[in-house]
């Protein structure tokens, strides 16, 4: 079995800032959210206040960009939260679909 090969901070997927906002649900509790950076398998987030969620805990996740989602809290401390993504195919669509249309590399824009 190979493993996955690991950037130099130990991350599996290179992280892209952004700032998107959105809510995050967990058992009823709604929050607003703000997208602090996004990959391919997850993304890291800030809350407007506190949830109950745990290391472990699926929770719902609604921005414009991304569309609604499920995600594992992978860590919470600070305000801060690390998701992963549900690895369905759905997810998987929207996420691509993210870095396609709606992410823009700034390396890679040309100067008007």
């Amino acid at each position: 079995m190979l493993a996955a090969k690991l950037s130099t901070d130990g991350r599996r997927s290179q992280r892209i800032r952004c700032h998107i906002r959105g809510t995050l649900e967990f058992v009823g509790q709604k929050l607003t959210m703000r997208v602090l950076d996004i990959s391919k398998s997850g993304m890291a987030i800030h809350l407007e206040g506190w949830i109950e969620a745990k290391r472990g805990a699926t929770v719902s996740v609604y921005c414009a960009e991304l569309g609604h989602m499920e995600c594992t809290v992978r860590w919470y401390r600070a305000g801060k939260m690390g998701l992963e993504f549900e690895r369905t195919t759905n997810t998987v669509a929207q996420i691509t679909a993210y870095f396609r249309n709606f992410h823009r590399d700034p390396r890679n824009l040309v100067p008007v």
